[in-house]
């Protein structure tokens, strides 16, 4: 069972971590002013639905921690598996490099939202 009040402050680390007001809070994921103040007042439990929306507006909150405190936030970063292969890769930024026209493409690499890739090789 979630911890009312524990979660009201959860939920306001969350939005004084963004620099918004309880206003703004609420344009963004979608819901009344109103019921941010009678969650953060704990007048009010959140929904199912409520949690979904500020999943969904602010991506760097995982939801085991909104709701029960276990987990980090803002979130850190996951290393990614690839499907066909045992090795983690590591996290480098992009490289970004001038090319000549005689340059071939040795691998192109397509990152999904839901955390998988797809690897092609020439």
């Amino acid at each position: 069972m979630i911890n009312s009040v524990e979660f009201t402050e959860r939920l306001q680390k969350v939005i004084d971590f963004y620099s918004e007001s309880a206003s703004s809070f609420a344009e963004k994921i979608g819901v009344q002013r109103s019921s941010i103040s009678h969650i953060l007042s704990g007048r009010n439990k959140p929904s199912l639905d409520f949690v979904m929306k500020v999943l969904h507006a602010y991506p760097e909150v995982e939801i085991y921690w909104l709701m029960n405190g276990k987990g980090n936030f803002p979130n850190e970063p996951k290393i990614l598996e690839s499907p066909n292969s045992n090795l983690k890769p590591t996290i480098t930024p992009p490289q970004i490099r001038n090319t000549d026209s005689n340059s071939e493409i040795d691998k192109i690499v397509i990152f999904y939202k839901d955390g998988t890739f797809k690897s092609y090789k020439s």
